[in-house]
């Protein structure tokens, strides 16, 4: 059986139960203290993308995970997650493009490839974004102009908190070197307002979510396959502390949208734009039927577009079991609390953990940074 020194946690500045858990101090009270990607070093940070940290959970975007996958990466997944979250197509005032429509003949921006397949999930999310809006008009990529613009390098760890983040096609959007780009989240929002950019299409409100199938939609939780055969009481419990949130979340919208803040540093109307109606009543992660489907529709788009090295089993890479031991865990302990009941078949190192060693506090990296 495989020793876990620490228990690891790694999440997109978006609104997760498993982020709230983790703001709450309730993955420390489960755990000891957590060791957090978004806290470590450069030898650490790269674990966001391949997964290759035996006690690590991760809440992120589902290209770098799809894209680990892919390319061997020893992991489950065990809860899926569906947060509406602004996913819009941006265009200058003046453009004359107001809805789908209005896009034939529009230069989109398109984030350059990066230097792998999970790092390229920007131009992964604007490519899928604007099929998604193309296709309300009946349009498709060659009744567009795609012209590849600067992706900031995405990084987790200490230093990644530290540096300005802008959204891919913000400034050729402002300059008018394109007409529209895809964007998603606060940071965004906020980044919209600053240049003066409107909506043309608000992919949030069409009725079909199939048309925002993208990276954050839906939202995969994976942990490494050994975590979950050897140790299957630490996802158990770790997935019970995001049901727990999830239900906390449901009547606490201003907490929740003051944590959002923090983390995606955005100002209060970002938070407010990007994350609208009952989206906190909805945090709770599953595994349904719908889901998946819709998790299977952005296997295929990223297979097809390059983004995957190969096809993935989506059915074999499921484990169902680790949800259905949380909600019962839940059920056990009554009032939806950290319990002593739970075995520890590992010891859980508490050194290191949230604050950095020189001290700081975790700082969240932009949103969009990583997602």
């Amino acid at each position: 059986m495989s020793t876990i020194d620490k228990i690891w946690f790694t999440r997109c500045p978006v609104p997760t139960a498993s982020g709230l858990a983790f703001n709450l101090g309730w993955l420390n009270e489960e755990f000891g203290e957590v060791g957090v990607l978004q806290d470590a070093g450069p030898e650490l940070s790269e674990r966001h993308f391949d997964h290759e940290l035996l006690g690590l959970f991760r809440e992120g975007g589902n290209v770098p995970a799809l894209a680990a996958f892919s390319e061997g990466a020893r992991t489950r997944l065990i809860g899926l997650t569906w947060i509406e979250e602004w996913q819009s197509v941006l265009v200058r005032p003046e453009s004359g493009i107001t809805d789908a429509a209005g896009l034939r003949g529009a230069r989109v921006a398109l984030p350059k490839w990066a230097e792998t397949r999970a790092r390229s999930f920007p131009r992964a999310m604007a490519l899928h974004g604007i099929k998604g809006a193309l296709s309300q008009a009946g349009l498709g990529f060659d009744d567009v102009t795609f012209v590849e613009v600067e992706q900031p390098r995405s990084d987790v760890g200490r230093d990644a908190a530290d540096r300005a983040w802008s959204w891919p096609g913000i400034r050729e959007l402002a300059e008018g070197e394109v007409d529209a780009i895809y964007v998603k989240g606060a940071r965004s929002a906020d980044q919209a307002r600053e240049i003066g950019a409107v909506v043309a299409v608000d992919l949030d409100a069409h009725p079909d979510r199939r048309t925002r199938v993208n990276n954050g939609t839906p939202r995969p939780i994976t942990v490494h396959e050994d975590l979950l055969a050897e140790h299957p009481d630490l996802v158990a419990a770790f997935l019970a502390q995001t049901l727990r949130a999830a239900d906390w979340a449901a009547d606490n919208l201003e907490a929740v949208r003051g944590i959002l803040a923090a983390e995606t540093r955005s100002e209060a109307d970002g938070v407010v734009t990007a994350y609208r109606g009952d989206f906190h009543r909805n945090l709770h992660p599953d595994l349904s039927r719908e889901r998946l489907e819709l998790l299977r529709v952005q296997k295929d788009f990223l297979l097809l577009h390059g983004f995957l090295a190969a096809d993935v089993d989506l059915d074999a890479w499921v484990a169902h079991e680790p949800l259905a031991a949380a909600r019962e865990l839940l059920a056990r302990r009554g009032d939806g609390g950290v319990g002593a009941d739970v075995p520890r078949e590992v010891s859980v190192q508490l050194s290191g953990g949230l604050s950095g060693e020189d001290g700081r506090a975790v700082a969240a990296e932009p949103d969009g940074a990583v997602v």
